[in-house]
């Protein structure tokens, strides 16, 4: 078997038709995908990104860590097919991580993994993919592509408690048309009993982490990140003391901005956060707006939590956006992963922003987060939470 730390284009040797490619992270689900597709006729290549450099780190549960991608390697070889090591972090850097760190100090709370999908795996990994000769793309996620009546459509697994569709909302329907998720219509439990079947060096791993690039704290993280590179984040190199609000304690405030008292940095912050404020109340108190510019945190009690609908950008369907988009589409949104889904009223507005209208008042709506939008199991598009509707 191949490997290789640089990308070599049909170096291969997989220029005949019908060629996949599946993205190896060296964990469990991706390398059930690669098993399988060995097994039918047609040739397949294990393609595994170098996105964050760990070479000195020995813990598995990180996609980009070296020993996850040893693990790649090693089923690539049990599997019987060439494996090759892309080197992606400078583009890992732009697309995901700088923008992970921007957010937090803008006081949005970011979804990395769904700027991996859009940027990293679905977008440069599919162009390296094409170089190599390869026709599809086949991802361990856990979702379904359908054809519909106007191209392929994007589906949420059989298993709801697996479900990643909410992750691959950015996607288009040219995307989805090259793309492949085998594990659609399995449960975990199935997909580990095929690894232990097959006798994978895999078979018993755990899951892995869910921000793969950081080690320790997110806070941390992300502090040490500014403080390497301030003039990265426009929020900082915008300022002439680029120390002005950042590493400072935020001032406590309350909707009508009394002062309560000082806390952490404000970036420690998010929507929706009790625990940790550090302030003597009789009732509970929650974080409900994050105020970078001032240096403030808002907060107040349970019930001003809730929010009737949504402010958002960068709308996205997935094919043709519905006819009537301007005067509101009806669908079930999930302003986060693990949310239930509102039955809501979706508006689109010109330069790619958008309103939502829940159909009853939604609680934690957090700038930074995705909303997604569902009709049943089809997953139609989504945007990006910019704030509450007034």
């Amino acid at each position: 078997m191949s490997d290789s730390t640089e990308f070599s284009p049909g170096s291969s040797g997989a220029a005949s038709s019908g060629l996949t490619a599946v993205a190896m992270s060296g964990g469990l689900d991706s390398s059930v995908v690669a098993w399988l597709l060995a097994q039918e006729s047609h040739p397949v290549v294990g393609l595994s990104m170098l996105l964050w450099d760990r070479s000195e780190e020995v813990s598995n549960g990180r996609c980009c860590g070296a020993l996850d991608l040893g693990d790649a390697k090693r089923v690539a070889q049990q599997a019987g097919i060439p494996h090759y090591t892309l080197r992606m972090d400078q583009e890992f850097r732009e697309k995901v991580v700088d923008p992970f760190v921007g957010d937090y100090l803008a006081g949005r709370t970011p979804s990395p993994c769904v700027a991996c999908n859009t940027w990293i795996k679905f977008d440069l990994l599919w162009q390296k993919a094409r170089a190599f000769g390869a026709e599809k793309l086949a991802t361990g996620h856990y979702a379904r592509i359908v054809a519909g009546p106007e191209g392929p459509e994007l589906h949420t697994a059989t298993n709801p408690e697996k479900d990643q569709s909410y992750y691959l909302f950015e996607l288009s329907a040219e995307q989805l048309a090259a793309s492949q998720f085998p594990l659609g219509e399995l449960t975990k439990t199935r997909v580990r009993e095929l690894a232990r079947e097959a006798g994978l060096a895999v078979a018993e791993k755990g899951e892995s982490m869910e921000v793969c690039f950081v080690a320790g704290g997110v806070r941390e993280f992300v502090e040490s990140e500014a403080a390497a590179a301030p003039e990265r984040f426009k929020i900082l190199s915008d300022r002439d003391d680029t120390s002005a609000g950042f590493g400072t304690p935020a001032i406590l405030v309350d909707r009508e901005g009394n002062e309560l008292g000082r806390g952490e940095p404000y970036y420690r912050y998010t929507v929706g956060q009790r625990r940790g404020l550090g302030l003597a109340s009789a009732n509970r108190l929650y974080v409900l707006k994050i105020e970078p510019e001032t240096n403030r945190v808002v907060v107040g009690g349970d019930d001003e939590l809730f929010a009737r609908g949504l402010t958002a950008e960068r709308l996205h369907w997935i094919g043709p956006p519905p006819e009537d988009a301007e005067n509101g589409v009806e669908a079930t949104v999930k302003i986060r992963s693990r949310h239930p889904g509102v039955a809501a009223r979706i508006r689109s507005l010109p330069g790619g922003k958008a309103e939502v209208e829940f159909e009853t008042p939604q609680r934690g709506v957090a700038p930074g987060q995705a909303a997604v939008f569902y009709r049943g199991t089809r997953v139609l598009g989504g945007c990006w939470i910019t704030g509450e509707l007034g």
